[in-house]
């Protein structure tokens, strides 16, 4: 994906301020930030997951090793 830049961000924002107004722009900020803030929290605790299992295995083939 190319990088937007400063006048394709500019561009975006003037859109969007055209679809929704400048009433609904604050709130579709903060439902935008929100939703980023979940999707990031969620897939830090997905990948602390498959670490806790990562090492679940390894410590299971270490002990069937040792039999």
């Amino acid at each position: 994906m190319p990088n937007i830049g400063i006048p394709g961000l500019i561009l975006v924002l003037i859109i969007a301020l055209i679809i929704f107004g400048p009433s609904k722009l604050p709130q579709l900020g903060k439902a935008v930030g929100q939703t980023l803030k979940e999707f990031k929290t969620s897939t830090r605790d997905i990948i602390n997951d498959d670490e806790k299992d990562d090492k679940k295995v390894e410590a299971s083939e270490v002990n069937l090793d040792k039999k």
